[in-house]
């Protein structure tokens, strides 16, 4: 185990890894009731998707920890699991499969520009405040999804703007609004939404007191007081329904849908949505790189994980010869295996950083959290009874975290702070990633042109906003 992990090369020992590796896990752990709770949403089974977030995290953990050696662990990513959800599926129309086939091709194209210099030239095409931006973005998507799952917000709306109105079996299925539409706060007067806001409170005190866990805690806590409150039924336990041999019977019917007659082969079919399916991918593929590089350099810079060769590997360098290299092909390799059991973007965790900050430094980090995510699956039918009532907080609370990127956007140089505002508030208030990347990148070249700036946008930029703008006309005459 020594020669393997290099551990006293890398100061550390098998006890602090152990321990390492528990801290990340129950820092993490919480997407094993998150993840299940958005994507089942779009259609697909909840307990496959249950076994599919483990899986997807033991396979992309284990890579990260046998083949890079490095400290991170990977599961289904928050943001990107409620763009499959609510942009992709519920607001372009993709069925899930089409949804898991695009997350497939996400991942062989970051798989790709990882072996490649395209690494080098995407990275260095996308100005930096327009990183934040995106990553401060996905936060308030994400904080927008808890708020809305928590039924925190009550709307009313305005009849004379209603554009369209589905019906179905005489009643009012969908409607579409142009504008007329005020958010206010909900009316604390009924037990679910006095559930949330116990919740919300709870988790909060954990996290700012700096609990190891604290997200899991406030989940188990919140369903606890939920039972004692009625709004979750323990007499709702399905042990058959919900057992580990059931999900793996219903991982049957994500397992491989990517690529059936309902996922790839049907992708392409339509040739006006191409332009579409491949912003989409895209955004997929942004968000997915983005976060993970974020994640590397922002812990592995100060605690000696990522040498400053590896950093420089980042931009330079071709193949896979340093921890960077591996550790992001890692990731890469994760998306894709993740699509194929049936669940969105694999990503690296930011709160590795917890068990990275207990003293972890290899990869016997990673294949603990691993081992711990394997054990869980035995606890499916306990998963099913957690209401969204206790997940919302938590996407509330990872979105605000999420949002600490603004911090580095000069907000007070109009030409730095319009693009990064459009980026980051049409992603919550279009309820689409894609769209809030579209209106940043747009006006980021639109600011650069006014000040005379041109030639500093990069042709990569200049193609990207072709094909955003080719889509919302494609859109406006459908």
């Amino acid at each position: 185990m020594e020669k393997f992990f290099k551990l006293k090369e890398n100061k550390t020992t098998v006890s602090t890894e152990v321990l390492a590796g528990l801290t990340t896990f129950f820092a993490m752990s919480y997407i094993l009731f998150v993840n299940p709770n958005i994507l089942s949403q779009s259609g697909m089974p909840f307990q496959a998707v249950f076994l599919s977030t483990i899986i997807a995290s033991v396979i992309g953990t284990l890579v990260m920890g046998l083949f890079a050696n490095v400290p991170y662990a990977q599961a289904p990513g928050m943001g990107l699991n409620a763009f499959f959800t609510f942009t992709v599926v519920f607001g372009l129309g993709y069925s899930w499969q089409q949804a898991l086939a695009m997350v497939f091709i996400c991942g062989l194209i970051n798989i790709f520009i990882t072996v490649t210099r395209i690494r080098k030239m995407i990275i260095h095409a996308i100005p930096e405040s327009m990183q934040h931006a995106i990553s401060g973005g996905i936060g308030i998507f994400v904080a927008y999804v808890g708020i809305k799952n928590a039924n925190l917000l009550s709307f009313s709306a305005d009849g004379a703007t209603i554009t369209n109105a589905i019906v179905e079996k005489g009643k009012v299925a969908s409607v579409s609004m142009n504008g007329g539409i005020v958010p206010a706060l909900a009316n604390f007067n009924n037990a679910p939404v006095l559930l949330a806001l116990i919740g919300l409170f709870l988790m909060t005190i954990l996290v700012v007191l700096n609990v190891r866990g604290a997200i899991i805690i406030g989940i188990l806590g919140t369903t606890i007081i939920g039972i004692l409150m009625g709004v979750v039924d323990l007499g709702a336990i399905d042990w058959h329904t919900n057992s580990l041999a059931n999900s793996f019977k219903q991982l049957g019917t994500t397992f491989g849908a990517a690529f059936g007659p309902e996922g790839m082969q049907s992708l392409f079919s339509e040739s006006h949505k191409i332009p579409q399916v491949i912003m989409t991918i895209l955004a997929f593929s942004l968000s997915d790189t983005f976060d993970t590089i974020g994640t590397f350099i922002g812990t592995g810079r100060r605690t000696g994980i990522f040498s400053k060769a590896d950093e420089d590997s980042l931009d330079n360098g071709r193949g896979l010869n340093t921890r960077l290299d591996r550790a992001l092909f890692a990731d890469a390799i994760a998306t894709s295996v993740g699509a194929v059991f049936g669940t969105s973007n694999t990503t690296t965790y930011v709160e590795s950083a917890a068990g990275i900050g207990a003293g972890g430094r290899t990869g016997l980090t990673s294949v603990v959290v691993a081992i711990l995510f394997a054990i869980s699956s035995f606890f499916s039918p306990l998963i099913s009874i957690v209401p969204s009532q206790a997940t919302a907080p938590a996407l509330i609370l990872v979105g605000v975290m999420m949002m600490a990127s603004f911090k580095d956007i000069n907000w007070t140089e109009l030409e730095e702070a319009i693009p990064t505002f459009f980026a980051s508030i049409f992603m919550g208030l279009c309820y689409s990633i894609s769209y809030g990347i579209a209106a940043g990148f747009i006006m980021y070249a639109l600011t650069k042109v006014l000040k005379g700036k041109a030639s500093q946008v990069s042709p990569v930029i200049w193609a990207v906003n072709a094909l955003f703008i080719l889509n919302f006309v494609i859109l406006a005459i459908i």
